[in-house]
């Protein structure tokens, strides 16, 4: 595999870092600028809110632009912005320097993707994706670790920018120059918009990632609520969770090389059972323990699935403009995953998140036997004259 396809993984990892870093601090941040914990939290979900809205707008404003350009440019953004967040002097300041690199998050996601794509099929997406694995790992623990090693939020910051920054300087020695795509037009690349399997995919995205983060959002809380483990115990959790995440998602790129659609079949069935027996045995210690490993297994591949599932048969020119609509899908599954969760938690308990999950996995698999049949019309027939080639055999 081609040694830039690692390094787009160190730029998922510096982008996540920044992103989801700011969850182990919230309550350091919400004494600090005397805000309330609620207050503090729009942090990350605005982020998230900025990421979805822009992701498709950003991407076809850039279509005539150097992709290693762009690539670096996001980097060099990410680092400052860390920077501007370390001194911020204020809240609103605060808000501003996390606004600012979430409108561009998306075009380093939806170039990258798409450069694996077309370089390495699934294991190149696998590979970019990895990156993201490894963030919630490593990135976020090393963080939060930060803040306590130096007794100092600005610290989480520091480290942050100083990934993206090793990131950026990646990019700028191992990239090639990547010119832009000439041909493409806003025009042919929306008239892939007339899929139907593409609104199909897409609404299966949201609602697998809802599903996901519905209880993947309280799972702190499910521990220590019903499993009744202590925080030093929910930590290791944690990072187990994500440790196997790693491994899960390197499997689950070679399973999508064989046959994309009975491997998402199988994740979903995977992460249905996972839970079911994660409610039934979420009391007790040692089956929790066997539990949790699986599901962190299970989970991250949810990335990967929903993303080659829906860009597998899509035109070369089409990719990125795909991509802009799957991370609009993934921040929007995510922010609705964790609200109807919330509602959940407060409404019934925490032990009965893990249904909400249950529910949307279950109707995101009966979605999976939905089919169209393969009609094209002249406007289709001229934006899909150079297909991506296949990188799996479908069922």
């Amino acid at each position: 595999m081609k040694k830039s396809i690692y390094i787009l993984a160190l730029g998922a990892f510096g982008i996540i870092t920044t992103e989801f870093g700011i969850v182990g601090i919230l309550p350091t941040i919400s004494r600090e600028f005397g805000v309330s914990l609620d207050t503090a939290g729009w942090l990350l979900s605005a982020f998230a809110i900025t990421v979805a809205v822009s992701s498709p707008f950003i991407t076809s404003f850039t279509t005539k632009i150097n992709r290693k350009l762009l690539l670096c440019l996001v980097m060099s953004i990410f680092v400052l912005s860390n920077l501007i967040s370390a001194f911020s002097s204020n809240f609103t300041m605060l808000m501003v320097a996390r606004i600012l690199p979430a409108i561009l998050h998306p075009l380093f996601w939806n170039i990258s993707i798409a450069i694996a794509f077309k370089n390495s099929g699934a294991k190149g997406v696998s590979t970019v994706m990895l990156g993201l694995s490894l963030a919630t790992v490593l990135g976020i623990p090393l963080t939060t670790y930060a803040v306590d090693l130096f007794n100092n939020w600005q610290a989480s910051f520091f480290l942050s920018s100083a990934i993206s920054l090793i990131a950026f300087i990646g990019l700028l020695f191992f990239i090639p120059s990547i010119p832009a795509d000439n041909t493409k037009s806003t025009q042919n690349q929306i008239a892939v918009l007339k899929s139907p399997l593409l609104w199909l995919n897409l609404i299966s995205t949201i609602c697998t990632l809802a599903a996901m983060f519905s209880s993947y959002t309280y799972l702190t809380a499910y521990l220590e609520q019903i499993t009744k483990m202590d925080g030093a115990q929910i930590s290791v959790m944690l990072l187990l969770f994500g440790g196997m995440g790693t491994l899960g998602n390197w499997l689950m790129g070679l399973a999508l090389n064989r046959n994309v659609l009975l491997t998402a079949r199988f994740f979903l069935a995977s992460l249905i059972a996972v839970q079911v027996l994660a409610y039934y045995l979420g009391g007790i210690f040692a089956p929790m323990v066997i539990i949790v490993s699986i599901w962190g297994m299970i989970h991250t591949g949810g990335f990967l699935v929903s993303n080659i599932r829906t860009t597998q048969s899509i035109p070369h020119h089409a990719l990125e403009f795909v991509n802009s609509l799957l991370t609009s899908s993934f921040n929007i599954g995510i922010s609705l995953g964790a609200f109807l969760g919330g509602i959940i938690s407060v409404y019934y308990g925490v032990h009965y998140v893990l249904w909400v999950s249950i529910l949307l996995l279950a109707v995101t698999f009966a979605m999976s036997f939905v089919t169209f049949p393969k009609m094209q019309t002249d406007d289709e027939e001229n934006i899909t004259t150079k297909l991506a080639p296949s990188v799996c055999k479908q069922a």
